[in-house]
């Protein structure tokens, strides 16, 4: 179960890591020639498009995924990855097509950004429903230990690559080779997915989904929407874009910023899991809460050790920690928002708030920190960004909505008919009601 919803999002964040590993390259070879910063800004915003097409996948795909059910709406968000997967890998270079290289880089990003707008709301349901009895924020907990692990392959296969090939070697072909191997992975997950199948509709809902979250769930939504713009922006800036920051500003190298990159993200993995049997145990909101606060005051301190070190050993000190801070939040997040929605909007739900979340802050992070250059005032600036989004995170979990979502004591509506659907202190799933109050 938990293979079959974690393979599409293990993809897609392997396919978003190696096109930020491996940007100058990209850019090199698919962009017009220009001067290697303007290159590279451009190769990030080709793909911040992934994040501007999110949106757009979340509101078809979380339909989808409400109305026809999470397996069959897993499968559709897997052959799309794999479709802008196989655009990058044949994508003509620049010296050869012309602009139609950019084009199709570009519809690529747009596809890819497609499946995984759709690809959270559908797993995340999927795996708070089918947890047993306390254990909702563990199984969700597996959503975010993939981002980890596909992070992990893709560092591992840039540092081989770098290490194996030369530099011209990877500009002219090597910088094809990660994208092969994600290609290689879409049989898989298209095999895992086809065996499973989420419960039946307990019940039959025929008012519209978008109707019923914006009159009815506005507040929960609302909050969701803070929440998801922490935890859109966190992974971006202090995971993707961490190597890029340390290449650039810092003056370590590329291969020990993939080493280093192997470390955090095995942080990552742990923090991510540990975060969701701890919210389990104590409560989601509690650990989202101290989570918040520590991506608040200690990313910069972190940060701030490169500069004055920018060696290996550091490197891989600071990647662990920030990939452990990050997973924190990322780990118990999934729980947090899942259990803000009822099962029958909360593929809809789930998908649309943060999507709409990393269309603002996540996608286009890389790009526009690049462009900030190494800090403001002294304080980096990836620091200060993961702490901006943190604000309305923080907000969202002190709200009102997030507080009676949360209530085991105080439940929401009168237990007519039943729906499975995340909520209390330790994360189980509660009776909640199709006559549910808007909150």
């Amino acid at each position: 179960m938990i293979a079959a919803a974690c393979i599409g999002n293990l993809l897609e964040w392997y396919d978003f890591s190696v096109y930020a590993l491996f940007a100058p390259y990209i850019a090199r070879a698919l962009l017009p020639p220009t001067d290697h910063l303007s290159q590279l800004a451009q190769s990030l915003l080709v793909f911040a498009l992934g994040a501007v097409a999110r949106p757009l996948g979340a509101l078809l795909l979380g339909q989808f995924a409400d109305r026809r059910g999470r397996g069959p709406a897993l499968m559709l968000t897997c052959l799309l990855m794999g479709a802008g997967t196989a655009l990058i890998l044949c994508d003509p270079p620049y010296a050869v097509a012309g602009r139609a290289s950019i084009v199709i880089l570009c519809l690529a990003r747009l596809l890819q950004g497609i499946s995984a707008g759709g690809e959270i709301g559908g797993a995340a349901s999927f795996l708070v429903e089918r947890a047993g009895k306390g254990r909702a924020g563990f199984a969700g907990a597996f959503l975010q230990a993939t981002m980890g692990l596909s992070n992990m392959l893709g560092a591992a296969v840039a540092a081989g690559l770098t290490a194996l090939l030369t530099d011209a070697q990877m500009a002219q072909w090597g910088w094809r080779a990660p994208f092969a191997i994600g290609l290689l992975i879409i049989p898989f997950g298209l095999i895992l997915r086809r065996g499973e199948s989420a419960p039946p509709r307990t019940t039959v809902d025929h008012a519209p989904i978008l109707h019923d979250l914006a009159h009815n769930h506005a507040g929960r939504f609302m909050a969701a929407l803070g929440l998801s713009l922490l935890w859109g922006a966190a992974p971006y800036a202090l995971v993707i874009y961490l190597p890029l920051y340390a290449q650039r500003f810092s003056g370590v190298t590329p291969h020990a910023s993939y080493v280093a990159s192997l470390a955090g993200n095995l942080a990552l993995v742990a923090g991510s899991l540990a975060a969701g049997a701890i919210a389990d145990r104590l409560g989601v909101r509690r650990m989202l809460v101290v989570a918040t606060m520590m991506l608040i005051a200690l990313p910069a301190p972190i940060l701030g050790m490169l500069k004055s070190h920018p060696d290996t050993p550091t490197m891989i000190a600071v990647a662990a920690s920030l990939c452990g801070l990050v997973a924190l939040f990322v780990g118990a997040a999934p729980l947090g928002i899942a259990s803000l929605f009822p099962s029958r909007i909360r593929a809809t739900g789930i998908a649309l708030s943060y999507n709409a979340a990393v269309a603002l802050f996540g996608g286009f992070a890389p790009a526009l920190l690049a462009s900030l250059g190494l800090a403001w005032h002294g304080v980096p600036s990836a620091a200060l960004y993961v702490a901006l989004a943190a604000l309305p995170a923080l907000a969202a979990l002190l709200s009102p909505p997030f507080a009676r979502a949360h209530n085991a004591e105080n439940p929401v509506g009168h237990a007519k008919k039943s729906i499975p659907e995340p909520g209390g202190r330790n994360g189980t799933l509660r009776t909640a009601t199709r006559d549910e109050r808007p909150s």
